[in-house]
């Protein structure tokens, strides 16, 4: 049990630094930041941070959905 508290909680970490952590390619920051608008490129960047999340979460999710399944049942 403490084992897979630790995981989750290693878990929770990472996905709190992809949160805080810069996104965008060189190439898009540059072109979105050359505009002038730094509302709208931090706009972009967090759209790029949520779509980098979702497929992590579900993978997640269904790995510890498999690791449920198919553990062997204690008496």
């Amino acid at each position: 049990m403490q084992k897979a508290l630790k995981r989750g909680f290693a878990l929770f970490l990472v996905l709190i630094y992809a949160h805080f952590s810069w996104a965008q390619c060189a190439m898009c920051r540059a072109a979105i930041e050359s505009e002038g608008n730094k509302i709208k490129a931090e706009a972009v960047n967090d759209g790029i941070v949520y779509l980098m999340l979702i497929p992590y979460i579900l993978v997640a999710v269904g790995g510890y959905l498999a690791y449920r399944l198919f553990r062997p049942k204690k008496a």
